[in-house]
Parts: structure tokens; sequence; C-alpha cells
């Protein structure tokens, strides 16, 4: 079964965005190549059972293997020595990234309190959109009660080319609740 949110991005916004920018090939329209999943786990070098909590929540959130970061270097300040985990990651492509940006968008977005949209300032040059979260709990494979240390996590977006503006339109069509800007209110 074809994603819902990989149906829609074939079906509506290529023509869209195609339309709005006046691209002649829909092959040139922007398209998302992958979605990284990244958690720092700074407390981990105290305690490795954070970490090796946080993996479990990680693995159960996108139903993909973890993979575990490890320090580069070591830095006396911060106790940490080469070699040791540091935090976990998770690449999602084709239909599990869809999947899980339709769980995100639908479901966990508007479970957070006092929540009035993500920031559209989070691309980056190639147009690539980054998004912080500071609760994993907002997931709704997650069981709150055996939380012991909230754990934010960063989720990026990667797009295959284009400028930002195109990237930004394509995650507006495919339902980003981006905030309202200062001009846009104005018109309305």
């Amino acid at each position: 079964m074809i994603p819902r949110l990989k149906e829609k991005y074939y079906k509506e916004v290529v023509t869209q965005v195609q339309d709005k920018f006046k691209i002649k090939n829909k092959m040139a329209v922007p398209y998302i190549q992958k979605v990284v999943i990244n958690m720092g786990v700074g407390k981990a070098i105290a305690d490795m059972k954070i970490l090796e909590s946080s993996v479990k929540d990680l693995e159960a959130i996108t139903g993909q293997k973890v993979i575990i970061t490890r320090a580069k270097k070591a830095i006396s300040n911060f106790k940490l020595r080469e070699n040791m985990p540091i935090g976990c990651k998770v690449t999602l492509r084709k239909d599990k990234m869809y999947e899980f940006l339709d769980r995100l968008i639908n479901i966990c977005l508007p479970r957070l309190r006092d929540f009035n949209g993500v920031s559209r300032k989070s691309f980056d040059d190639q147009g690539n959109y980054t998004l912080g979260l500071e609760d994993q709990t907002i997931f709704p494979e997650i069981d709150i009660g055996r939380i012991a240390v909230p754990q934010g996590m960063d989720i990026t977006i990667v797009f295959n080319k284009g400028p930002k503006e195109h990237a930004r339109e394509v995650l507006t069509l495919l339902g980003m609740p981006f905030t309202k800007d200062k001009k846009q209110e104005e018109e309305k």
C-alpha cells in the first residue's frame, strides 16, 4: 500500500509547485530524499542506561534499527573520551520516511502544548529543513510511564535540490504547520 503522504505528493503537490514557480519539468520539483532523526544523549557519559532507553524509544518511533554515534575526540572538561557512545540516529527513506512524516505532521505536532506552528526559518542554504523537539513523549509509540529522563531530538528533512522557497512550498502543501508570517496576517 502506498503511504498517504507519498500519494499526495505525486498527485497534487508536484503540479501545484510547478504552477506556482513556473517550473517546466516535473523532475525539477524538489522531493524529499531522506529524513534523519538524531538524539544527542549527553547524560549517557555518566549513565549508559539513559542511552539504552533512548535507543529503544527511537527504534519504537521509527520502526528501524538505530545507529549509536560515538565521540570523535576526547574533551576533558566534559569527561568525554574518544570513541565513547554519546547519541543515536536513524535515517529513513522511501515509504518509512513518508509514514513517519505523516505521523509527525498529523498526530505528534498537534499534541505539543501551546503549539503555534513550526519555524519558517529553519531551512539551510540547500533547502533542507531541521526541526528540534524537546520531548519524545509526543509520539504515541512511547509509554510515558516508563520515561525516566525526557530526551529531545532533531529531525532533518533532506531535499534533493532547489531553493529553500520551493522546499518550503512542498512542505506547506504536504501539511507542515508553519507559523504565520506578519505579512500573511496583514493580508487576511
